[in-house]
């Protein structure tokens, strides 16, 4: 799985080749001016060490030499940074860009079985942890790797012995980097989807704390959190653990090896086989040539990171999309409403069926009412009929048309729905009601919310109809928000209609304007109206009595009384007799 996302990440960085390439040559120059330092220190330090002979000016140019080269390798790292940086971000802009866009195409069912906090955690959290270690890995790597290539040619040059011995104990920092490394990778993954887990924990309590504290459960969501919150400590603390090791394990071997080169070339420097400045520029070497492996080590541990965070992204991205319209796709213009349920099947899981063989006719422009009991299939029949779900078996015909054969957008298009949940957007009242219709004019909109009687209170509100609201509607109340809601469906007026208790959150008196407003808005139009007061839909032209995933009776409502059936019994233990 490792080698699939090291080679997905390969493929975002594909896209940012000739930033990567002005990169990596500034890297070689980078490399080429440190090393060459060090000559310089040690030609200064050899004109100042010869009996009876110090070369004053062979340590004046070598001196101006390193005070224009250092600066210099100094301005070219931060433009590298820069470049790495430019290019980190670029690639999580494209990460994050590529899992907004694919959330827009998950099927219904995904977003019904993930937790949003998780999901959102990989978007946000999971990317912000793979451009740190994408970055370190910029920083460090590359450079680090010509630092490891470049000092050992200058010591081949200076001394092939102790060069020798230099990298025959080098493999002793690669295994221990290596072995400790190793055991992380695991360690951060847990670390990515506890975290994931917490994300999705608080998301839940902070979107339900009414709900929390009007059960007085604030001790036990608090519980939730601290069991989330202490499994992601401890898995934490032991990738930390482990991952902290390596840095100390590599320097250790790297004294060692400093220790050894000092020892060997001092006997080296009293053999007459290399000079004191050599010793000195060899030195140096020794440092810069283990230095990349202690930062090496430490980008391996924090690549382990940032892999384990990319392979949750891209889980994410290589989760199923819902089926795609068809090439030959219908696209209906202006539905004329007539729906039709051929012995259609579905279920959420194989497993467990929950509709079976249902058949429906409903001709354009008739009233369809369903009730029954919670759970019996009403809600799910909806998102049926806009695609939401596609049927198990059988058909959905709308107009004669199979639901499957026409495009999404055209078909939901054609549908107008209010729900029991509102749902507002961050923005102003106007865009909301717009939302469906955006060029439409200001009377138009006026015209909608006077309609269904929203009017009078937004022109109360500070900014009236530019009056800007958060995403869950602020101070507006539950009613108020259900009425912006009806509004935009009002400006609209689809072919279709679904009304799923429009108005339970709205007052009597206002909920008697507001019916007198749908009776008018539902003349001529195709309309299935989900209600649990049954006094809402006794002028539906044809009511469906669903109880666990069938329709088990269908009728007016005087027809339904006088079979004594079940909706008798469901009619009369709301109204008494």
């Amino acid at each position: 799985m490792k080698k699939t996302t090291v080679k997905r990440v390969l493929q975002y960085l594909g896209k940012q080749r000739l930033a990567f390439a002005f990169s990596l040559l500034l890297s070689i120059v980078y490399v080429g001016l440190i090393l060459y330092v060090p000559v310089l220190i040690g030609d200064a330090i050899d004109a100042i060490t010869g009996k009876d002979a110090v070369l004053l000016d062979v340590v004046k140019d070598c001196l101006l030499k390193a005070a224009v080269l250092i600066p210099a390798a100094a301005f070219i790292k931060w433009v590298m940074s820069s470049i790495n940086n430019k290019i980190t971000f670029e690639v999580v802009r494209d990460v994050r860009r590529d899992a907004q866009a694919h959330v827009n195409e998950l099927p219904l069912s995904y977003i019904d079985t993930h937790p949003t906090g998780d999901i959102v955690s990989r978007i946000i959290a999971d990317a912000d942890q793979f451009a740190d270690g994408l970055l370190l890995g910029f920083t460090e790597f590359f450079t680090g790797i010509l630092t490891i290539i470049g000092t050992l040619i200058f010591m081949l040059r200076i001394q092939p012995l102790i060069t020798l011995l230099v990298v025959g104990l080098t493999p002793l920092s690669l295994f221990v980097a290596k072995f400790i490394t190793g055991r992380t990778y695991n360690l951060f993954k847990a670390q990515s989807a506890t975290r994931g887990e917490q994300t999705a924990v608080i998301e839940e309590m902070i979107g339900n704390q009414k709900v929390v504290q009007s059960f007085g459960r604030e001790k036990e969501a608090l519980a939730k959190f601290d069991e989330v919150n202490n499994r992601l400590e401890e898995v934490s603390l032991k990738a930390t653990f482990f991952s902290s090791l390596t840095n100390p394990g590599t320097r250790f071997v790297n004294n060692v090896v400093y220790a050894t080169v000092t020892l060997s070339g001092s006997f080296a420097v009293i053999s007459g086989l290399m000079t004191v400045g050599g010793l000195s520029c060899f030195l140096s070497y020794a440092g810069q040539y283990a230095k990349p492996f202690n930062e090496i080590s430490g980008v391996l541990t924090e690549l382990q990171n940032a892999l384990a965070c990319a392979e949750r992204i891209f889980d994410f991205l290589d989760s199923p999309v819902r089926t795609p319209d068809g090439p030959d796709a219908i696209c209906l213009e202006k539905a004329e409403g007539t729906v039709e349920l051929s012995d259609m099947s579905f279920s959420y899981v194989p497993e467990r069926p929950l509709m079976q063989h249902l058949n429906l006719s409903v001709p354009a422009g008739k009233r369809i009412a369903i009730v029954g009991p919670t759970g019996c299939g009403k809600t799910t029949l909806i998102n049926l009929l806009l695609r939401f779900y596609d049927p198990t078996d059988g058909k959905i015909l709308v107009d004669g048309h199979d639901t499957k054969t026409l495009q999404r957008e055209a078909l939901r298009r054609n549908v107008g729905m209010v729900l029991q949940d509102t749902w507002l957007m961050e923005g102003t009242i106007r865009d909301n009601i717009a939302m469906g219709k955006p060029d439409a004019t200001m009377e138009e909109i006026m015209e909608a919310c006077k309609a269904c009687h929203a009017h009078s209170f937004i022109k109360r509100l500070p900014q009236g109809y530019d009056t800007y609201i958060p995403e869950d509607g602020g101070d507006l109340s539950q009613g108020q928000k259900q009425l912006l809601c009806i509004a935009r469906v009002m400006l609209c007026l689809p072919p279709i209609l679904i009304l799923d208790e429009a108005t339970s959150s709205i007052d009597t008196r206002t909920e008697l304007k507001v019916q007198d407003a749908f009776a008018k808005m539902m003349l001529g139009r195709t309309c299935f109206i989900v209600a649990h007061r049954l006094s809402t839909i006794v002028d539906a032209d044809r009511i469906l009595v669903m109880k666990d995933g069938t329709i088990i009776e269908q009728g007016n409502h005087e027809e339904l009384l006088a079979q004594g059936g079940f909706y008798h019994k469901l009619y009369n233990s709301f109204t008494p007799e």
